[in-house]
């Protein structure tokens, strides 16, 4: 259980890490936020995947598949918190 809780928090902190680098503009956050924002962003990846692909648990946890999701949905979240919280992007 507890490994389990580090390797989300670690995928989350990679996931969030590269969307803040993907994605231009400034983002004042801490360490602690690009968590939230990797773990939460990974949720959305691997609900968006399940909902287009159909995918289960069952054919296992860790896939390159998902990563790529937990990116593209870190992303996702990203743009949607500086639609939130009305911020310019700076160029």
């Amino acid at each position: 259980m507890v490994w389990t809780i580090i390797f989300w928090l670690l995928l989350g902190l990679v996931a969030g890490a590269l969307a803040r680098f993907l994605v231009p503009g400034r983002d004042p956050m801490g360490i602690g936020a690009t968590i939230v924002l990797g773990v939460v962003g990974s949720f959305l990846g691997g609900f968006l995947g399940y909902l287009i692909f159909g995918k289960d648990l069952n054919e296992g946890a860790l896939q390159p598949s998902g990563v790529v999701g937990s990116i593209i949905g870190a992303i996702i979240v990203l743009l949607v918190y500086r639609a939130v919280t009305h911020r310019r992007v700076l160029r």
